[in-house]
């Protein structure tokens, strides 16, 4: 049996009247522009809910606020997560959500639209030519962090407006020693497992990697 939105529900228990109609709009939302442009398989359309949305709201459970005005780069962001759950999460922070090709931000930015999602912009450009900075970069899994890290290492505000200093936050599953140590990097590793207790999360993880 595949989780509906409740189990977004049952993890962030105090969302407000709009944000729980957000949610549950996902759920016709994403099915109808997936058929469309397929930015999520079609078997794992299925469970969107836990795969997709969950796992990207994972990052609210490491960090449970941002302070207002906060900027957040969502990279490599496919069909928008993690950046549109985020973003429904935080209304006062301003998420920017980019990706290589063109027809996945057409998706975020219809679904955006359609659940009157009004804290993002998305726009099709890679990461490593953008000029703009922010306070955070999130991302799920896009490539491996020692060839991530240069596409934004150069992305961050200098100064700190939150309680966790300025850095990335990533998503990724599986053993992920080699990888930090392969980058050369200061990293924290955050089990999902500790926020979420579906098996699906037993292996996933999210890297704290301040910059």
């Amino acid at each position: 049996m595949n989780p509906t939105v409740d189990i977004i529900y049952k993890y962030f228990p105090k969302l407000t009247d709009d944000q729980k109609e957000q949610f549950a709009q996902l759920a016709e939302v994403y099915p109808f522009w997936n058929d469309q442009i397929n930015v999520v398989s079609r078997k794992d359309i299925e469970s969107l809910y836990l795969h997709h949305v969950l796992h990207s709201l994972g990052i609210a459970k490491f960090v449970s606020e941002f302070t207002s005005g906060t900027r957040i780069l969502d990279v490599g962001t496919g069909g928008g997560f993690p950046g549109i759950p985020l973003a429904i999460l935080f209304p006062e922070v301003q998420f920017h959500l980019v990706d290589s090709i063109g027809k996945k931000i057409k998706v975020v930015r219809e679904v955006a639209a359609a659940i009157g999602l009004k804290n993002i912009e998305a726009d099709h450009i890679r990461a490593e030519v953008l000029d703009y900075k922010y306070d955070f970069v999130v991302s799920r899994a896009v490539t491996r962090l020692a060839d991530f890290i240069p596409w934004v290492r150069n992305k961050f505000e200098k100064k700190d407006k939150n309680a966790l200093p300025n850095g990335i936050l990533y998503l990724k599953g599986g053993d992920l020693k080699e990888e930090i140590k392969e980058a050369n990097l200061k990293a924290e590793l955050h089990r999902l497992a500790d926020y979420f207790q579906e098996d699906f999360f037993d292996t996933k993880y999210i890297v704290y990697i301040p910059m």
